[in-house]
């Protein structure tokens, strides 16, 4: 099998680390799952709280990751909440199953799975009429990037961002990685990236164990966003993902140790 005997770090979340971890077993990988970041409701759920209550206000829904789908639904959930906006709108496949799977049809999947191309995909959307913008609501992460908010707005729409979640360290990922980089023969053969933020935590946590990574340790990241975020920590990603998908991070992978 192409990974035979490989050892795959993954840094996203426990919840999220399954998939990926799966299919690299069936590749003959052995994965190690240390995530790097877990979720955690917001500060307050006050804008959320809002939006929901005017949820039949807005012509278009917008999430840009599973995780927010999977919280924006508890918390409709919570209030009893039936009504959705007509239109939903995603940024990737993955983002896209999670919304089906709450029992939501997805109007929108950009061409490409970033920000960026969700922005371009949408901007048609953003006038309804010169006098009318589009009333759009961001469910997101805290702190997470404005490509897309910055871009919608100068389109000119309405926009309103909701925090659904945040992501922070887990408390045992320290202990977690003194273990596993004790001794060469623990290190594993590549650390898979899946987000900017499973790069930024990585490498906080590394410092605050006062650990190195190796260079003979490859390192996978899932797309554009993920890799200019390792670069900007000074570190380049030796393979990317031809499309921001874990099937093509997998494939990543292959083709990388195949050489």
């Amino acid at each position: 099998m192409s990974l035979a005997k490989r050892r795959i770090l993954i840094t996203r979340t426990r919840q999220q680390a399954s998939t990926l971890a799966t299919q690299l077993e069936a590749l003959g990988a052995t994965p190690i799952l240390i995530p790097t970041i877990e979720l955690a409701p917001p500060e307050s759920f006050s804008a959320l709280d809002a939006a929901l209550a005017a949820i039949r206000s807005y012509d278009w829904l917008i999430f840009t990751s599973a995780n927010a789908v999977d919280a924006f639904h508890r918390r409709a959930q919570f209030h009893h909440l039936t009504a959705i906006p007509r239109r939903i709108a995603v940024i990737g496949p993955a983002t896209a199953r999670a919304v089906e799977a709450i029992g939501l049809q997805v109007d929108l999947i950009p061409s490409r799975y970033v920000a960026e191309s969700l922005a371009e995909a949408l901007l048609p959307q953003t006038g309804l009429s010169p006098d009318a913008p589009a009333n759009m609501l961001l469910v997101r992460a805290e702190q997470a990037r404005d490509t897309l908010p910055e871009a919608l707005t100068a389109a000119g729409a309405h926009l309103t961002i909701a925090d659904a979640y945040r992501n922070q360290v887990p408390p045992d990922a320290v202990p977690a990685l003194q273990h596993l980089f004790a001794s060469p023969q623990n290190y594993p053969d590549a650390i898979t990236f899946t987000s900017a933020s499973t790069a930024t935590n990585l490498f906080a946590l590394l410092e605050a164990a006062d650990l190195t990574l190796p260079p003979s340790v490859a390192l996978a990241s899932i797309g554009p966003i993920t890799s200019s975020a390792l670069r900007d920590l000074g570190y380049s990603p030796h393979l990317e993902a031809t499309e921001a998908t874990i099937p093509a991070l997998v494939q990543a992978l292959q083709t990388h140790f195949a050489k």
